[in-house]
């Protein structure tokens, strides 16, 4: 299992979620062997807001902003990983707020309510992500942003042997989407990740391409995006 919203828990990161990182409880982290928010500066002053993530991954993220005084709302649809967080809040004695479910189904949260979101690459498998950002906007108070990150659609492009060099595998923005260990994933391109964003009231206003710590990669392995939802 890792904490990058992975298609299935199993202990080793599959070739569309590039790299192992060992993962802190003092930052966010947006991806495999990226740098972590203390240097991104995607979210800012944690302290005292309501936030909500979708997809928990292993908790690392919930429990990181609920250790900097944030109230955490956290949803997955995996019970399995709802526990890992769940257990890591408790080792750390902060309290996560955990729902099971579809990550699209928010109606258990009242509208303008949440002052940010993130999904750390759990949205890569999401069939309607306009529905998705649609609710995340209604949820929002104005001014709030959500912060995404995915694969990167370049990265999607390869296949990533490790026994071999990474050869072209697809075409860019190719709408079938990609089995990868019996997972449908999305590979969205830039274009229709904004167009997203924008026919669901959000303007983007940061898209990060990060180099991985490692230096290694030939194209990016992850894109960053954030929307704000402006007043009208």
């Amino acid at each position: 299992m890792n904490d990058y919203g992975s298609p299935r828990p199993y202990p080793s990161p599959s070739s569309s979620f590039p790299g192992r990182a060992e993962l802190p409880l003092d930052t966010v982290t947006w991806g495999p062997d990226l740098p972590g928010d203390d240097a991104l500066r995607l979210i800012t002053a944690p302290k005292g807001k309501k936030i909500l993530q979708l997809g928990v991954g292993l908790g690392h993220n919930a429990v990181s902003l609920a250790l900097a005084g944030a109230h955490v709302i956290a949803v997955d649809h995996d019970l399995t990983r709802l526990d890992a967080a769940r257990q890591l809040a408790e080792v750390n004695e902060v309290k996560v707020e955990l729902h099971q479910g579809d990550l699209a189904d928010l109606a258990f949260v009242r509208a303008d309510q949440i002052d940010l979101a993130l999904s750390v690459y759990a949205l890569a498998r999401a069939d309607d992500f306009d529905r998705v950002l649609r609710q995340v906007n209604r949820v929002l108070r104005t001014g709030g942003t959500f912060s995404v990150s995915l694969p990167h659609p370049a990265w999607l492009m390869l296949d990533h042997d490790p026994a071999s060099s990474a050869r072209l595998a697809r075409r860019y923005g190719e709408d079938t989407p990609r089995d990868v260990d019996g997972v449908e994933i999305h590979a969205r391109s830039i274009a229709e990740l904004f167009g997203s964003f924008s026919r669901a009231n959000f303007r983007v206003d940061s898209l990060l391409e990060p180099e991985a710590r490692s230096g290694r990669a030939t194209v990016p392995s992850t894109v960053i995006m954030r929307g704000r939802k402006d007043g009208v």
